[in-house]
């Protein structure tokens, strides 16, 4: 996991590190509260998976709390039991079980588990029989996304292995979910079909779920028919946006929480036909100035978006050039001044006039989401507001 970092003053530059991820802690808080109210009556879970997308479990964790989320869900056990030594007592789901899982460490600890195999759930009751205590789970339907889920020849045995660990004691069935594949309206009204018939097969072996959860932010979003009871808040949380159609997250009415800047490591001026970076895929047609930035692909910078991303840097947006590199990669700045120790900021805000995540995701041919969690651990986490 990423390291936790400090709190700062964002306005005093002098504090700031070499390179920093900078995470609004505010911002967190208001895109839940935003959608929380959006989805009601339906309660909202705030996925922090992965160290929150990348900008630290526990502090997001808080914040998304502080904005009304109810529940927390993770992938693993390992990020469930952190949470939990972390301090957090809210309810945490974890669906995503090594074969081997320690699901007895999980009982006591109160982390809720998705299950998604008879075998599983034989597992899960023979840990909590061992533990002395009830585990409490959220019994997970494949409806079409054929990931993980309980396959639906199979629901039938799970529903009733369920209600037999039920009567003896040894779990209790919470909830019953699954996740859509977001592909089309059809496509997703007819998973959400699917669910309803399971929910009822579940009910009727004598389950008596009090969760349905469907949804994640671009359903819950765009199908207010697929919130039920909670939905499952991901990248919504973080600000940014959960679709590929050009909808932002400013057009959802939420704000990007993470800021990943660094200084200017030096700054070269260059005459025209000099090459630039590994193999001068990159060429300057005219007199230029160069900027070094000390982030690369070691970061998480994507190097597929070499000659095509942007970062902010002296008052406008400028352009990538040459190959990002392991460690650096360089901006054509043209003649704008720029000094080493300048800021340059490679995602943001956009009301600033910084690119957005989704923006080096769309140069990295690829999505918001990887870009925010693929920031590694060399870049120190800042944050700012909330309760730190």
């Amino acid at each position: 996991m990423a390291p936790q970092g400090a709190r700062v003053d964002a306005g005093h530059a002098a504090s700031r590190p070499f390179r920093e991820a900078v995470i609004d802690l505010d911002a967190i808080r208001e895109n839940v509260a935003a959608l929380t109210q959006q989805v009601a009556p339906a309660r909202t879970m705030a996925v922090v998976k992965a160290d929150a997308y990348g900008h630290g479990a526990g502090p997001v964790a808080r914040a998304a709390l502080a904005g009304g989320a109810a529940w927390l869900g993770v992938a693993d056990l390992d990020e469930a039991v952190a949470l939990r030594d972390a301090g957090i007592e809210a309810p945490i789901l974890a669906w995503l079980h090594d074969p081997e899982a320690a699901f007895a460490r999980a009982i006591s600890r109160e982390v809720e588990l998705g299950v998604s195999s008879v075998g599983q759930l034989r597992s899960v009751a023979d840990a909590a029989a061992s533990v002395g205590r009830r585990a409490t789970v959220h019994l997970k339907i494949d409806t079409g996304l054929s990931r993980n889920g309980v396959p639906p020849e199979d629901w039938p045995d799970a529903v009733s292995a369920a209600a037999r660990f039920e009567r003896d004691g040894h779990l209790i069935v919470r909830g019953v979910f699954t996740h859509l594949a977001n592909t089309s309206d059809e496509e997703d009204a007819a998973q959400l079909a699917a669910f309803t018939r399971a929910f009822a097969a579940a009910t009727a072996a004598g389950l008596n779920p009090e969760v349905r959860h469907v949804a994640s932010t671009a359903a819950a979003v765009r199908h207010p028919e697929a919130r039920l009871d909670l939905v499952r808040l991901g990248i919504g949380c973080y600000g940014v946006s959960p679709f590929g159609d050009g909808t932002t997250a400013v057009d959802l009415g939420l704000r990007p929480a993470m800021t990943l800047r660094a200084r200017v490591a030096a700054v070269r001026r260059i005459a025209p036909g000099t090459g630039v970076s590994y193999g001068h895929a990159w060429r300057a047609d005219r007199p230029t100035t160069l900027a070094l930035v000390p982030l690369g692909y070691a970061d998480g910078v994507p190097r597929q978006a070499s000659d095509r991303a942007e970062v902010w840097l002296a008052g406008a947006r400028r352009r990538v050039v040459g190959r990002i590199a392991m460690d650096q990669f360089l901006v054509d700045v043209g003649d704008a001044a720029v000094a080493v120790g300048d800021e340059v900021v490679l995602f943001g805000d956009p009301a600033t006039g910084a690119p957005t995540a989704d923006d080096w995701g769309a140069a990295a041919d690829t999505i918001g989401y990887e870009i925010v969690t693929r920031i590694g651990p060399r870049v120190p986490r800042t944050y700012v507001g909330g309760d730190g």
